[in-house]
């Protein structure tokens, strides 16, 4: 056993990092509970341990006294001075009480306790190392699945990646190497947990840190995120340097900087948008490449209705809504997208606008104008390639043709003249 003990203690405290007198305390907690039970309620017992040979032995404090009435708190003076020749009744004197086969009983009590406190120690040390921790990213094996839970080694310790923390679309192997953000260290209901995530918009703007120079010295800042994980993420992004250009400086050269993030979020969209202080032109960028046409601002209660034109819609508002939503995060505001209604003219309005047209011109009178139109000449164009015959063919018109013909070429003349001149009249 002591061969045993002493082996177990090397493993932990190698493989685990935990300070072998944390375990010997550990250890030695169960074995005074073993030697009770071997021994008996000895008074003030104890239970020292060799580390060099991890040999164990069990002592008692008794009292020396003339006549013993209890052997477990009194020791006779004749023995009492075969320990110690000087003991004087009513002293102190330190015995062994090892018992016979006392080994197998402690290592019985060491292996169960050993494990446990070895448990809170681990979690303990959990505590300390990451507890300053919380908001990297730290990289593991994916160990096992606990339903939809996955556990990530992370050498030393390991640590949870929740289902809520999990992107919807991504699925890990067992021995698959990944990447993750600490979230938190909580207390769990067996001690310290490393909570870890993926879906938190907050790995994606780690990365950006982490891959971005100008952010990670603060260059630019990053404004604001608003992420639906595994399918888009928006980044506002804006800096004081007015050399410095932010958008292009995430992207990186020929767009390696964004590509290697967007490949750590398994090909997750990621839109990288320039923050301004003025709303409309925030929404503008937030929403591009789609042309909006008119805004409705309530600064009241940050509400923003926007119109667009009918073939802009959809990809003003994305795929199930997912840019307008993703928008109305980034900004803070509530963004209402709608398209824009257009009133489709009657065939006698159109009529009555063209007869208008032609009334318009001098020399043609709203009667004449009635007539041509509704014999299919409904605009000057029409009229300059008409001839005479055509006009005259018009029973209601008769001689007027001519005179109809000869104001439409004169408005023609004048409509191609420069500003300020006039026709020549014959």
């Amino acid at each position: 056993m002591n061969a045993d003990f002493l082996a177990v203690l090397e493993f932990w405290e190698r493989e685990k990092g935990i300070n072998r007198d944390v375990l010997v305390g550990a250890v030695h907690e169960a074995l005074l509970s073993a030697a009770k039970k071997a021994v008996g309620p000895a008074r003030e017992l104890r239970v020292a341990i060799d580390q060099k040979n991890g040999d164990i032995r069990a002592y008692a404090k008794l009292i020396v006294s003339e006549k013993v009435v209890s052997k477990h708190d009194q020791l006779s003076v004749f023995d009492s001075r075969r320990i110690k020749p000087d003991a004087q009744v009513g002293e102190e004197v330190e015995i062994e009480v090892t018992p016979v086969g006392f080994g197998r009983i402690a290592a019985q009590y060491a292996k169960q306790a050993l494990m446990m406190h070895i448990r809170r120690a681990e979690k303990a040390l959990i505590f300390t190392e990451f507890k300053d921790r919380v908001s990297d990213i730290i990289s593991g094996t994916v160990r096992r699945f606990d339903r939809s839970d996955v556990i990530i080694d992370l050498g030393k310790y390991e640590a949870l990646l929740p289902n809520r923390e999990r992107v919807p679309t991504e699925e890990y192997q067992a021995g698959e190497r990944i990447r993750c953000y600490v979230k938190a260290v909580e207390q769990g209901p067996h001690g310290p947990e490393i909570i870890l995530s993926r879906s938190d918009p907050r790995f994606v703007l780690k990365l950006f840190q982490l891959e971005v120079s100008e952010i990670n010295d603060g260059t630019i800042e990053i404004k604001g995120i608003a992420r639906e994980p595994g399918f888009r993420t928006k980044l506002a992004v804006w800096t004081r340097d007015e050399k410095v250009d932010p958008v292009g400086a995430c992207v990186g050269l020929r767009g390696q900087r964004v590509k290697n993030i967007v490949r750590e979020l398994n090909n997750e969209k990621v839109d990288i948008i320039r923050w301004d202080p003025i709303i409309r032109n925030f929404i503008t960028n937030a929403l591009a490449p789609a042309k909006l046409k008119a805004f409705e601002i309530d600064e009241a209660n940050k509400r923003v209705k926007i119109i667009v034109s009918p073939d802009q819609l959809s990809l003003a508002i994305g795929k199930r809504g997912q840019n307008a939503r993703l928008t109305s995060k980034l900004t803070g505001w509530q963004v209402d997208i709608e398209a824009e209604v257009v009133v489709t003219k009657g065939f006698e309005e159109k009529v009555a606008e063209a007869v208008e047209s032609l009334a318009a011109i001098p020399g043609i009178s709203r009667e004449q104008a009635d007539l041509l139109v509704h014999h299919g000449l409904t605009r000057l164009e029409d009229l300059l390639q008409a001839d005479l015959t055509d006009l005259s063919g018009i029973p209601e018109l008769g001689d007027q043709a001519a005179a109809i013909l000869d104001a439409a070429r004169a408005e023609a003349a004048r409509r191609t003249l420069p500003v300020g001149e006039t026709p020549v009249t014959g």
